[in-house]
């Protein structure tokens, strides 16, 4: 028997890798013979870059960069040396993890340390660079990384505008003779699943703003100044791309690629899929395994499970989904392919209980086993 185990972390609990050795190990204890390859997946968000550093056999570089407020910290990436890749995720350094909630503050934050760590796989050989851009603290239209790389944002005096979004109220020119040189021949990929422009009502500032510290009257402001900063930014290019789907992630940093380097945006999960070469174990596998913290409407519309379900599909696998737990309508995930769930809890304890490292592992491994045990005992008959 030969299956591919692909469960994405449930977060706060097991990584991706640790969800899916606990469903192996609950596997082997009925099928000890089985051939069973783990793989960590993710969709564009928390756990990205290991999950492809980790398929494709990269290691990885710590540099020091500015966090979202300019202090200074330690950030990694990803890099496949063979490849001239780099594999980042722009949390790293500029997101809303490395904040306390009361320093969370858009008109403050900066991308500078996402500029920061590109420019160090640059200088380390990489022109090829994936990257996921969830979970940004940030509002600044991704002025913070262009800086980084030399773009110079001038106010009306020639001096450099501020970080964060703030800075933007000062924009009064952009000049590009400083940059560096070497981003012309960079190509950057980036894992991008939200839709949303640059500005207006469905834009980062007013949907994505409020959970980066933003009241109103900012959310107001950051919209006018990033509108000015794409026309500022239209002038040089020529093209028309603060409306283009994903242009508001991460704080408008879609925007900043699409209009500054080689970029285009894509679904996370289909570049994890696409680049780890999960597709060639499950074309050769009996049982696909997936699954994440909560299965629900949410991941019907693209998450990692549905991904990997949608892959082992075309090939007409069988898909089981783990998860820590299932939502009222997750059975929504049976139309995408997932042909059945099982949540891992197995009594009632507390949240806190639940998602304990040791209790989730244990639980998905003897979850794995009740779920093998039966299709043990199907084969028999």
């Amino acid at each position: 028997m030969k299956i591919t185990i692909a469960i994405d972390s449930l977060k706060g609990s097991l990584t991706s890798l640790e969800a899916g050795r606990g469903a192996e190990e609950g596997i082997k204890r009925v099928f000890p013979d089985a051939e069973i390859k783990v793989l960590p997946i993710a969709d564009g968000g928390e756990g990205t870059a290991e999950a492809l550093v980790y398929s494709m056999n990269g290691g990885w570089e710590m540099v020091t960069v500015k966090d979202p407020l300019g202090r200074k910290i330690t950030a990694r990436y990803g890099r496949i040396e063979k490849k001239k890749m780099a594999v980042m995720e722009m949390a790293s350094a500029a997101g809303l993890t490395l904040l306390k909630p009361e320093e969370r503050n858009p008109l403050k934050a900066t991308t500078f340390g996402v500029g920061q760590m590109i420019r160090d796989a640059i200088q380390k050989g990489c022109r090829n660079f994936l990257l996921g851009i969830g979970g940004s603290a940030t509002n600044d239209g991704g002025t913070g990384m262009l800086a980084a790389l030399g773009y110079e944002l001038l106010d009306q005096e020639g001096k450099q505008i501020r970080p964060g979004a703030e800075g933007l109220a000062k924009l009064h020119r952009i000049e590009t003779k400083h940059v560096i040189p070497e981003l012309s021949e960079c190509t950057f990929r980036i894992a991008c699943d939200v839709t949303n422009p640059l500005c207006g009502k469905n834009g980062c500032s007013a949907v994505f703003g409020p959970q980066k510290g933003a009241d109103p009257e900012m959310i107001r402001q950051m919209d006018g100044w990033l509108e000015h900063f794409a026309e500022l930014t239209e002038e040089i290019y020529q093209a028309i791309t603060r409306d283009h789907p994903g242009a508001g992630a991460a704080g408008g940093l879609g925007f900043a690629f699409l209009a500054y380097t080689k970029a285009r945006l894509e679904s996370g999960i289909h570049m994890v899929l696409q680049e780890s070469g999960v597709e060639e174990y499950i074309r050769e596998s009996d049982f696909v395994i997936t699954g994440e913290g909560k299965l629900d409407e949410q991941t019907a519309m693209g998450k990692a499970p549905i991904g990997v379900a949608g892959l082992a599909k075309s090939y007409h696998k069988p898909v089981i989904a783990f998860s820590g737990a299932a939502g009222e309508n997750a059975k929504i995930c049976n139309e995408k392919g997932i042909d059945a769930f099982f949540p891992i809890v197995r009594k009632p304890v507390s949240v806190e209980e639940a998602m304990d490292k040791e209790n989730a592992k244990k639980n998905m491994a003897d979850t794995a086993e009740q779920v093998f045990r039966l299709i043990c005992a199907l084969r028999k008959q």
